[in-house]
Order: structure tokens, then sequence, then C-alpha cells
């Protein structure tokens, strides 16, 4: 969406404005677009947002930093499973590579990668 103004004739571009999809703070699913009043939307549904704030207050009782990333066993499980998956995808293609793989399963097994790293984009 561009910004324009007509002065004696002319018409001069004053600024562009820039579509970026914004995830949730807490899950990352993405935000919907809901217009730009108000403040931006942090989280997708309250279920998130109080997720988040008691994350927030059991950092802030534990004396760690504010910065600091709290996984449970499961979450790190779960992280590490995904991590696993995501370095097989990546080994599938170079044994596939190596092999003489044609260019359509190469494709294929780099969607494979692509999705096991958007698996990753999420933390929890």
């Amino acid at each position: 969406m561009e910004l324009v103004t007509e002065a004696e004739g002319a018409v001069a571009v004053i600024g562009q404005r820039r579509e970026v999809a914004r995830h949730c703070a807490w899950c990352g699913r993405r935000l919907p677009d809901h217009g730009r009043i108000g403040r931006p939307r942090r989280y997708c549904a309250q279920p998130c947002r109080q997720r988040a704030y008691e994350r927030r207050a059991a950092v802030q009782r534990g004396g760690l930093p504010e910065d600091a990333v709290v996984l449970s066993s499961t979450e790190l499980a779960d992280l590490q499973d995904r991590l696993f998956q995501l370095r097989c995808a990546a080994e599938d293609i170079m044994t596939a590579a190596e092999d003489g793989a044609g260019g359509d399963e190469l494709r294929g097994l780099a969607a494979g990668v692509v999705d096991a790293a958007r698996g990753l984009e999420r933390l929890r």
C-alpha cells in the first residue's frame, strides 16, 4: 500500500507500508490481521496470554534472568525429537544426492526439511 500526493499534477510516493506477518508470542501461530487500530496483538488467544503470564511469574519467583528460557522435561524431549527429525531429513537429502537422485526426489526431500524446520520454529 503506497501513500501518494498530487501536487501540481505530479505524483510523489511518500512512503510504503510493509505487511509483516505477526506471530503469537507464546505458541508461534500466525496472528490474524484485524486492522491497525489500537495496540498490536501479542497472543492468538486468552490461553496463550495466560500461559505466558504464568511463565513470567514463575521466572520472577525463581530469580532467573528475564530473558531466560525455561522448558519442562517434556518440552525439552519434544524439542530434541524435532531436532532429530530435522537432522534425519537433512541426512536423507545428502544420501539421495550421493546416490544420484533426480530433481523431483530431491525437491520432495527438501520439502521434508522445510516441514521439520517449521516444526522447530515453535518451542511449545
